[in-house]
């Protein structure tokens, strides 16, 4: 049943799509932002775009999958939903908030670290999904197609900054000022700490840049690759180069739905607590 669905949403992707529309092949096309509701406050552009309509989806379903997973119907005899919900919870616990935060910190960030690995692996595994939101039209009829809103590099960006400054807060919060800034500054010889301060100060920042371009570049490239891969059957009419694109598309898509989707979100999830346990504790 689930390599039906694969193969029925990887054929969603072909006919029709952007590519057969236009008759030729750009896969940077897929990532354009257009304006579909221009709102303009001043210098501020809060226009509604494709990557919108999905932040927009995936909360309704992160908040519905919450729902319906943990606080709907619960049985002291869990059935198979419960049991979903129930792992899902304990994966959030165990594996993300108890290996980064401290236990003293656990009742306060818990919420956010569970919150962001479910977000994040519901928009990941939404942007797999060909769904009619691509913004083209095929003789009149929307055009289907794959979209991860996590592809675009101001998304991912606008969570990493969520946790850069929710690290920061915590790490005064706890430490004071004095204190917390000192512990950047390690145990050296004068002379060394000319070089290491400005290293241990970048570093801080760079935390931001990895978590905001690890998840925007894998996503990114696994959407690429796929519609690439498509590609090939309109762009190679030479037998039989043109037969592996959909063949290899498929691979791929098997490969980022499986693994890619939930590593992403872990990965996230669990740097992010570790981010702001080692604020609120830096001498660990």
């Amino acid at each position: 049943m689930r390599a039906r669905l694969l193969t029925v949403a990887l054929l969603a992707l072909v006919f029709p799509s952007s590519a057969f529309a236009r008759g030729e092949f750009d896969p940077t096309k897929e990532f354009e932002q257009h304006e579909w509701i221009p709102i303009h406050l001043g210098p501020l552009d809060l226009s509604i775009t494709k990557a919108v309509v999905y932040l927009m989806l995936g909360t309704l379903l992160t908040i519905l999958l919450g729902l319906g997973l943990m606080r709907w119907r619960l049985n002291v005899a869990p059935n198979t939903r419960q049991t979903i919900g129930e792992q899902l919870y304990e994966v959030a616990q165990t594996q993300v908030a108890e290996q980064g935060l401290p236990s003293k910190a656990i009742g306060r960030w818990f919420p956010y670290v569970a919150s962001l690995l479910l977000f994040i692996f519901v928009v990941n595994l939404l942007g797999f999904i060909p769904l009619p939101l691509t913004g083209e039209t095929w003789h009149g009829v929307p055009t289907w197609g794959i979209y991860a809103a996590t592809s675009s590099l101001s998304v991912t960006l606008a969570l990493a900054l969520l946790t850069f400054v929710f690290t920061h807060f915590e790490g005064i919060r706890w430490n004071g000022p004095v204190r917390y800034f000192k512990s950047w500054i390690p145990e050296a010889p004068g002379p060394a700490l000319i070089l290491i301060v400005p290293i241990e100060i970048l570093s801080q920042f760079m935390r931001l840049i990895s978590l905001s371009v690890r998840l925007f570049a894998n996503m990114l490239a696994g959407h690429m690759l796929i519609l690439v891969m498509i590609g090939l059957v309109f762009i190679i009419h030479t037998p039989p180069w043109r037969f592996f694109g959909l063949p290899a598309a498929f691979i791929f898509y098997v490969f980022e739905v499986v693994i890619v989707v939930t590593i992403q979100a872990f990965i996230f999830a669990a740097l992010s607590a570790i981010y702001i346990g080692s604020a609120i504790e830096p001498e660990h």
